[in-house]
């Protein structure tokens, strides 16, 4: 239960998400990807080498291979989407990911699911539906940014799951993943985007980020994974753009409405059938 809500924890941070990239507006989305890792994986490292522990970094290329194109496989190809579709279509494909995370823990995991599971994280996508769905079209020419937004579901879905088979490996080593990614984004802002220099605000909300939703959230969410309930937390995952949407409106930045309303009130719907579920 405590590795749970530790999944939950990242769930709250991921929230913040669209708030603090708000405040960061100006930025490149690769360059704050890049700054944001920075901040987790410096943070993280400095943290490791204060514990002596700079030696659990020596892991096998699989478990690399796993964080690392996890962690940034997945921001790669969101962007992609997001430059080469419509947001509004690339955000219902990509919130796939908690859905997938349900029913992926059955084949690989062997945990099961019941009617309460599976109606709870059909709801919860309902919820997502109800608020990112209005006017979706899915046009045929921006197929191949539908095609990332479903790689990176499927990407994301596949190393929260697949966390678990991993369980051995120590949750410290993250800040390698997330030092590895800030490279890796950072190169791909060199060869795909212009430099920002950025002001005290966007300095601030980039820090934020790398602490939070870019930084504590990819530890709690691999402690979550690998220990907690994968079911659960894959349908309590869909409240992070309902949360999302309501942080925004609570700042000034929308306003609430009934298809707000109605996906809040799907998801918590959702997340109750799952949360009492039987195992």
């Amino acid at each position: 239960m405590n590795a749970t809500l530790a999944g939950v924890g990242a769930l709250v941070l991921w929230a913040f998400l669209a708030l603090f990239s708000r405040l960061a507006a100006g930025i490149p989305p690769l360059q704050l990807t890049a700054m944001s890792f920075c901040v987790a994986g410096v943070l993280g490292l400095a943290m490791l080498a204060a514990r002596g522990r700079l030696a659990a970094l020596r892991q096998p290329g699989l478990v690399w291979g796993h964080g690392v194109g996890g962690l940034f496989g997945y921001h790669a190809l969101y962007f992609a989407a997001l430059a080469y579709a419509p947001a509004v279509e690339a955000n219902l494909l990509n919130y796939l990911w908690p859905l997938l995370i349900v029913l992926l823990s059955a084949p690989i995991l062997g945990l099961r699911l019941g009617p309460r599971r599976l109606a709870g994280a059909a709801l919860g996508f309902l919820g997502c539906l109800a608020l990112l769905g209005g006017g979706a079209r899915f046009p045929a020419e921006a197929w191949f940014g539908l095609l990332c937004a479903l790689g990176c579901a499927l990407v994301w879905a596949l190393y929260s799951v697949t966390a678990k088979r991993l369980a051995a490996v120590p949750t410290e080593v993250v800040a390698g993943f997330c030092a590895a990614s800030a490279v890796l984004a950072a190169v791909a802002h060199l060869a795909f985007e212009p430099t920002v220099v950025p002001d005290a605000r966007q300095l601030l909300a980039a820090g934020a980020l790398g602490l939070g939703p870019v930084g504590a959230a990819f530890f709690l969410w691999d402690i979550g994974m690998k220990r907690g309930d994968p079911r659960l937390l894959g349908t309590l995952a869909y409240a992070v753009p309902v949360a999302s949407t309501l942080l925004l409106i609570l700042s000034g930045q929308g306003a609430l409405s009934l298809q707000v309303a109605a996906a809040l009130a799907l998801v918590t719907g959702g997340g109750w059938l799952a949360a009492t579920a039987r195992a």
